[in-house]
C-alpha cells in the first residue's frame, strides 16, 4: 500500500500543469487494468465433529479487471468494477495449521459504488471517496483429500463443500489521473467487509469473516 499512496503523490504533483478532458455529468468511461485481493480472515471453528480450534485460512488472488463509470454530475459518478472470477485457495489454521490446503473457490464479485469526485471537472487529477454493495458469488467448490481425511470422508464418498453467497458494504478511495483528453489512469482501495459460511457434505459447517482489502490499477478511455 505504501506504493500506491506514493504513485499518488507523485501524479498529484505532475498534475498542477496539465490540462485534462472535463469529467462533467453524461461522461461516459470505461477502463481495463488487474485487481488483487487480500482476504483478511478471520475464522470461526469447524462446527462438531472436529478438533477443537479447526479454522481456515484463505489466500490472495489476482485478476484481470476493469470496470465503467458514469457521472451523474460534475462530481457524483456511478462506478461499476468489472473482473474474471478470482480464484482463491483454502488452506487449514488454527488447530490444523500445516496440513496443507483444503480446497479451492472460485468467487465472482459484483459491486456497485457512488462515488464523490473532488476538485473541479477539468482538473488534471481528481481523488474521489466511494461507498458501494458487493455481492459476493461463490461457485465451482473444489476440495482435497486433506479435507476429506480430516472430516471422516473417504476416497469413495469425499467430502464436498459449498459457501453461501453474501451483500456486504464496500468503502472505496482513489484517484483518476488524466493522460491526455481521452485516456487516464484510475487506481483505487477499497474493502468489503464480507462474511460467509461453508457448508461441507458432513453436516459441518464453519462461518468466515473475509473482509478482503482491494487493489486496482487501471488504464482507461473516456467517450
Amino acid at each position: 500500500m505504501k506504493g500506491f499512496f506514493k504513485t499518488g503523490a507523485a501524479l498529484l504533483v505532475l498534475a498542477a500543469g496539465v490540462g485534462a478532458q472535463a469529467q462533467v455529468a453524461g461522461t461516459f468511461s470505461a477502463r481495463i487494468g488487474a485487481t488483487r485481493i487480500m482476504p483478511d480472515v478471520t475464522s470461526g471453528n469447524l462446527s462438531e465433529p472436529s478438533f477443537p480450534g479447526t479454522k481456515i485460512d484463505v489466500n490472495d488472488a489476482t485478476q484481470l479487471s476493469g470496470g465503467v463509470n458514469y457521472m451523474l454530475t460534475d462530481n457524483i459518478a456511478l462506478d461499476v468494477p468489472l473482473a474474471l472470477p478470482f480464484k482463491h485457495k483454502f488452506f487449514g489454521d488454527g488447530a490444523i495449521d500445516g496440513v496443507g490446503q483444503l480446497g479451492q473457490v472460485k468467487v465472482l464479485p459484483a459491486t456497485l459504488f457512488v462515488q464523490y469526485r473532488f476538485l473541479e471537472a477539468n482538473a488534471a487529477f481528481r481523488p474521489y471517496v466511494g461507498l458501494g454493495v458487493t455481492y459476493a458469488k461463490f461457485f465451482k467448490n473444489r476440495t482435497t483429500a486433506t479435507l476429506t481425511g480430516l472430516t471422516g470422508g473417504t476416497p469413495n464418498n469425499p467430502t464436498t463443500a459449498k459457501m453461501d453467497n453474501k451483500f456486504a458494504l464496500t468503502p472505496q478511495i482513489g484517484f483518476v489521473y488524466n493522460i491526455n483528453e481521452r485516456w487516464f489512469l484510475n487506481a483505487s482501495y477499497y474493502k468489503s467487509f464480507l462474511k460467509t459460511k461453508a457448508h461441507l457434505s458432513t453436516g459441518q459447517s464453519i462461518s468466515v469473516k473475509l473482509n478482503p482489502d482491494v487493489v486496482s490499477i487501471d488504464i482507461g478511455y473516456k467517450f
